[in-house]
């Protein structure tokens, strides 16, 4: 779980600075001095840079990352700040999969009591997460995330995927070579309180493995 907290007192700069970002190329080093070159100059604009570390933009040493790259393409940079946003915040997703700017006074306590903050901060902090939210994919930041992982073995499968599998087995056991393939079937579950992603997830098993 994660959760962010990087009040800024100038949120509402945000897309300006990602437009900025995204007409450049990566620097070298991501500083204070870049920030003015980019012309934020002020002293609430240095908050961005360790907002940037913490949506995995730049490394501890503010060297830019493959998401920033990546990020400066034009045409995946809302799906690519989604995918920052809820590894950064996953803790508000966990709470509520779709929050929007209705919940702030949610999102604010969750972080007020996380790190004992004040509540000035705590809203600022919830003010920032939201403009982020703002700027995102709306179909990434809906998008599960979950996986489903084939792996094939050699040994018996545990019990439970036994019994899952049970008519293969009995025709290996009528099969004189005594030779089959057994498959272990893992499904990476997201964790999320909205009951209709899950449902999503098992409708979907049963159309491709079931039927």
């Amino acid at each position: 779980m994660a959760l962010l907290n990087q009040p800024l007192q100038v949120s509402g700069q945000l897309g300006n600075l990602f437009e900025k970002l995204r007409q450049g190329q990566a620097p070298e080093k991501f500083n204070r001095e870049f920030l003015k070159d980019l012309g934020f100059s002020s002293s609430n604009h240095h908050a961005f840079i360790p907002l940037l570390k913490g949506l995995g933009f730049l490394t501890e040493d503010g060297i830019p990352t493959l998401r920033y790259k990546e990020f400066l393409d034009g045409t995946k940079w809302k799906k690519v700040l989604a995918e920052a946003v809820k590894d950064a915040y996953s803790d508000i997703f966990v709470l509520k999969a779709k929050p929007d700017a209705s919940d702030r006074k949610m999102i604010a306590g969750k972080i007020k009591t996380t790190y004992n903050v004040s509540e000035n901060s705590a809203d600022r902090s919830a003010g920032t997460f939201l403009a982020l939210l703002a700027l995102c994919d709306p179909a990434a930041l809906a998008s599960s995330g979950a996986h489903i992982e084939v792996k094939e073995a050699s040994a018996p499968n545990p019990l439970p995927v036994q019994a899952v599998i049970k008519p293969a087995d009995e025709a290996l056991r009528h099969n004189s070579a005594g030779v089959g393939l057994h498959y272990n079937i893992q499904i990476h579950l997201p964790a999320t309180k909205d009951v209709e992603v899950y449902n999503a997830i098992f409708k979907s098993l049963r159309t491709h493995l079931v039927e």
